[in-house]
């Protein structure tokens, strides 16, 4: 990759300090395995939603897929249909929602951005729906960017990907700037309402840290809520994701499905998030890097050493199917 491309994908922001903690974390927690289980066979599938999934690992929405290969978004949704697990496509992707829609077989939900020309918000949601997209999941947590280091030394613009949703956004674009201007920073939790009127699709609320904020988004009809502090790249500082997963699934109290987003790299990584209460995962820079590698092929190998992952550690915990996995099979380390 371009090492400016690469910059923009891998960095966060300030110190970087949430970035780390993201992967860190996860070293806090140790699994607690149960012997003498029927393991003989184990079932890595769920549902998300009610739409049955190959894998509790969905693939999280990530901006600008061309800039790791020529095929983009398109590639990792090929990838991700043959798999059988859902992913979330990006509105800042490089092909169009509707060219991904193409190329996708699988499940597949639309991350959305709320636009200050409330328009084109309105048109994105209907576009989503039109093109069989199964739900929307709106990201709460970028008012504005945040500062970026790694970016604003790059002046990393348009010139590198483009927007397939905004093809009249050309090159000489510094992209930081751009969504400062594009977003819209007087979203409420009153709007909430006015997103669930566009369509019938389910609403996935993304982006939350804290337990007040699980009961508002319960409160306001969101299906689905992401736990995630933006793979480290908003506000830095904040809790790594796994850290607060506990605080807002107890919140949510079973009125809405959580996922947790952030820091995820392995098999054992999916069964703590699992084990403290999270229907599934969603990761990000793996499949990026992943297309970079290889393109669909490279996705799907990545794909393929999760799912041996999670299945190895399905039964050396002895946990044969996913609804076995719960808060008895971990502990916090040194406790």
């Amino acid at each position: 990759m371009d090492p400016a491309a690469f910059d923009y994908v891998a960095g966060g922001a300030g110190t970087e300090t949430t970035l780390r903690e993201n992967q860190a974390a996860f070293a806090r927690w140790q699994l607690r395995p149960r012997v003498l289980v029927d393991v003989a066979s184990v079932d890595p599938s769920t549902t998300l939603l009610g739409t049955p999934v190959a894998l509790p690992v969905a693939l999280a929405p990530t901006a600008r897929q061309r800039l790791a290969h020529p095929d983009g978004e398109a590639a990792v949704a090929r990838a991700a249909s043959a798999a059988g697990v859902l992913t979330c496509v990006s509105t800042m992707s490089s092909c169009s929602l509707e060219d991904v829609a193409a190329a996708a077989t699988g499940p597949r939900w639309f991350q959305l951005y709320v636009h200050k020309r409330r328009d084109t918000t309105v048109a994105l949601v209907e576009r989503a729906a039109a093109a069989g997209y199964s739900a929307i999941v709106l990201t709460v947590d970028f008012p504005v960017p945040g500062r970026r280091e790694r970016e604003l030394r790059s002046g990393f613009g348009l010139e590198w990907g483009g927007l397939g949703n905004f093809p009249d956004l050309g090159g000489g674009v510094e992209f930081l700037p751009l969504m400062a201007e594009l977003h819209e920073q007087r979203l409420t939790w009153r709007d909430l309402e006015w997103i669930r009127s566009l369509s019938s699709l389910p609403l996935v609320v993304k982006g939350l840290l804290t337990g007040e904020d699980a009961r508002n988004a319960v409160e306001h009809g969101a299906a689905g809520i992401v736990v995630s502090n933006h793979g480290g790249r908003q506000l830095d500082r904040t809790p790594a994701a796994i850290d607060v997963l506990e605080e807002v699934v107890d919140a949510a109290a079973g009125g809405a499905e959580v996922y947790l987003d952030g820091g995820v790299r392995r098999g054992t990584d999916v069964l703590i998030a699992l084990a403290l209460g999270a229907r599934a995962v969603f990761v990000g820079r793996p499949h990026f890097f992943a297309l970079a590698t290889g393109g669909e092929a490279g996705v799907g190998s990545m794909l393929a050493i999760v799912r041996d992952e999670l299945e190895n550690g399905m039964r050396l915990l002895g946990t044969p199917r996913i609804a076995d996995v719960g808060r008895a099979h971990v502990r916090r380390a040194g406790s």
